[in-house]
């Protein structure tokens, strides 16, 4: 499974490590990512879901069925 959050489509940025004599090597930036289980209350079932943090603080604000429809995910298949 690709590391990228499922709602919001975050995922890993390029950058610089820049070392004390300001050398510069690639690296990648990671989305902070975690698995989390959410209560679908429309189909009265669990949703286990890889979501960033960002996500799941819009999530609680916004539910789980408004943020799905706007990813465009259809949260049967989860």
């Amino acid at each position: 499974m690709a590391r990228h959050c499922q709602l919001t489509g975050k995922k890993a940025n390029n950058a610089y490590s820049i070392s004390h004599s300001h050398r510069r090597t690639k690296r990648l930036q990671e989305a902070n990512l975690q698995w989390k289980r959410i209560w679908w209350a429309e189909g009265k079932r669990w949703v286990k879901l890889r979501l960033s943090t960002k996500a799941i603080k819009t999530l609680e604000k916004k539910g789980i069925a408004l943020m799905a429809k706007e990813a465009g995910i259809n949260l049967n298949l989860f």
